[in-house]
């Protein structure tokens, strides 16, 4: 799988996780095995695992593999593989882009933007979802219509944890179970990937870019999102939340005439080429604002 970075260049994504991918979704036998993986008990149990000490090995085995630079985070030493996947990394390194009418991107990962047709249909990988089988709330569905939708798809290489885009007052936290699937594209190309994942949402508003909905999705091996905070009055880059082990999504959506994208991240989309984000950068702007 490829990607395209800020300043255009492809850069290629986890292949042997892809093929793997694949072939749990794509065959018979793969499905068959996966059915019992997918479910919350199994996801339970794995999250136990990997908060255990003996779990912390595997931590420094991806320190090595991937070669890490623990000085870029607050702890060096973790007690488990969760609190290392978790990890909080020193502000610095991801500095808020200045302007409140800027658009920030919440959280490193992959991005895709989306026009929200009429229908509240959109496209992920061609596979088509519904913001209404998202929300499972066609009022709440209806009021972004026209608007904007952004995939953000983590992977285990990026920060975890993901902030807020503005100030304003945030609403309670919406929690809908299911089961789950991985975002990986192998994936979602057979199953409906984010009608049946665990995921949360809660609107945040704001006076840049008018009523946002912001939401968590759970994938595979993801035992739990943990969001800090229920209805409260927040800030721009303020910490939201973070994700357990595993690969996972955050979504934002937009009503109409609200936000104006980044010239790349545009035409990437157009070619459904994902675009990498890290947290607190640039992606666009309030529609008002130049791009």
């Amino acid at each position: 799988m490829k990607y395209r970075d800020r300043s255009g260049h492809e850069v290629t994504g986890n292949e042997k996780q892809d093929r793997l991918l694949r072939l749990l979704y794509g065959t018979l036998a793969g499905r068959l095995l996966l059915k019992p993986l997918v479910q919350p008990a199994f996801s339970r149990m794995v999250g136990h695992l990997l908060n255990t000490k003996g779990s912390a090995m595997a931590a420094k085995a991806v320190v090595r593999k991937r070669r890490i630079a623990l000085s870029d985070y607050k702890e060096t030493d973790f007690p488990s593989y969760n609190a290392f996947f978790h990890r909080e990394l020193l502000p610095q390194k991801r500095p808020i882009a200045p302007g409140t009418e800027v658009l920030i991107s919440p959280c490193d990962g992959k991005l895709l933007c989306y026009p929200v047709e009429q229908d509240s249909c959109f496209v992920i990988k061609h596979s088509r979802y519904s913001l209404q089988s998202l929300l499972q709330n066609q009022p709440m569905a209806q009021r972004f219509e026209g608007g904007t939708l952004l995939v953000f798809r983590l992977t285990v290489d990026d920060y975890h944890r993901y902030c807020y885009i503005a100030d304003g007052k945030k609403t309670p936290n919406v929690h809908i179970p299911g089961v789950f699937h991985s975002v990986n594209p192998a994936a979602v190309n057979s199953l409906p990937v984010y009608k049946e994942n665990t995921r949360e949402y809660s609107l945040l508003e704001t006076s840049e870019f008018g009523t946002v909905l912001m939401m968590e999705v759970g994938a595979l091996l993801v035992g739990k999102i943990h969001n800090h905070h229920e209805a409260a009055n927040v800030c721009r880059g303020m910490e939201k939340g973070y994700f357990e082990f595993g690969g996972s999504s955050v979504l934002l959506c937009f009503e109409k005439g609200r936000i104006a994208m980044d010239a790349d991240i545009l035409h990437n989309s157009r070619e459904q080429v994902e675009t990498l984000v890290r947290l607190g950068e640039r992606i666009g702007a309030a529609a008002s604002m130049p791009a």
